[in-house]
């Protein structure tokens, strides 16, 4: 079996991740022409092309191959990274680029409940880099070998991977009560003859809801399942950052589905009002890894689960 050069392999990382030849040269301080040489030897090394010379540049399976193993010497590089910490922590120097530990967890859960699961190893060097996507996208970066681990909602787990329920993020539909009152139809008389206001089965396509982006699916899921609808279609604002949904639904932007988590203390305030209170749309969400032993994903699963049991729903038996 072919030994393959480990600064040749981190160059044909770096060109993918940093998504071209003249960023990977800077991120490895050496020259473009000496990037294209590594890449040209490890081709001539394998047999085959590696890299599609495209806009944008991507790998090709020989390449993602390639990606994949050399995440896995990251991944023993930083388990060893750990071991020595313990054993000899003057010994260690800064970490390198190419020593990250990259994994791919969904926007929401970013903005809730995972920062907080993953500060202490933060917090004791682990360097991490974490590539957001939607939930329902986030398994194919690890299916690729671009990540070692992913948040999704994938419930079967990956070939070569392990799988480990983190519970249900549960969703919700909300809108400041100014625009509820001005853009969403009456639901009857409530207690001191007031009238309440909300999302109803007639009125959702008079209104903008905030979604993600356009892979976003969150906005017709839920609008479907609360009327029971089999075909959604809304008109829809993107907006990619789950705090800057809350921020666009906070300024009169419309109606969004985001996390309880992150809006519940909103509507605490008075500021947001839960626009389908009958309704609750709950996300399962697991995390997957590849299927090592190794001290480094131990940690990032246990670390995961512990938070996702003080955050999330738990999963139904």
């Amino acid at each position: 079996m072919n030994t393959y050069d480990p600064d040749a392999l981190e160059c044909l990382a770096a060109i993918v991740e940093e998504g071209g030849f003249e960023r990977a040269a800077r991120r490895l301080s050496i020259t473009q022409s000496a990037v294209s040489q590594r890449l040209r030897a490890l081709e001539a090394q394998v047999g085959t092309v590696l890299i599609v010379r495209s806009r944008p540049l991507k790998a090709t399976s020989a390449g993602m191959l390639l990606l994949k193993h050399t995440k896995m010497l990251r991944l023993l590089r930083a388990d060893l990274e750990r071991d020595l910490k313990e054993l000899a922590p003057s010994s260690l120097g800064s970490t390198r680029e190419e020593e990250r530990i990259s994994i791919a967890i969904n926007a929401d859960s970013i903005a809730t409940w995972a920062m907080q699961a993953l500060t202490a190893l933060a917090q004791q060097g682990l360097p991490m880099e974490i590539i957001t996507d939607d939930q329902d996208f986030t398994h194919e970066w690890l299916r690729e070998g671009q990540v070692l681990g992913c948040v999704t909602t994938l419930k079967q787990a990956l070939r070569g991977c392990k799988i480990t329920p983190l519970g249900a993020m549960e969703y919700i539909a909300v809108a400041t009560p100014q625009f509820a009152q001005s853009r969403l139809s009456s639901l009857g008389s409530v207690g001191g003859g007031q009238s309440a206001f909300g999302l109803t089965a007639h009125n959702f396509r008079d209104v903008p809801f905030v979604a993600f982006n356009r892979k976003d699916d969150m906005q017709s899921e839920f609008v479907g399942k609360a009327f029971n609808l089999k075909s959604v279609s809304l008109n829809q604002l993107f907006v990619p950052s789950s705090e800057g949904q809350v921020r666009a639904v906070l300024a009169g932007w419309g109606v969004s589905v985001v996390p309880r988590l992150l809006t519940q203390g909103l509507i605490d305030q008075g500021l947001l009002i839960n626009a389908a209170p009958d309704h609750v749309l709950p996300i399962q969400l697991y995390w997957h890894c590849w299927n090592l032993e190794s001290e480094v994903l131990d940690a990032l699963t246990l670390a995961l689960k512990h938070s996702s049991n003080a955050f999330l729903v738990p999963n139904p038996a």
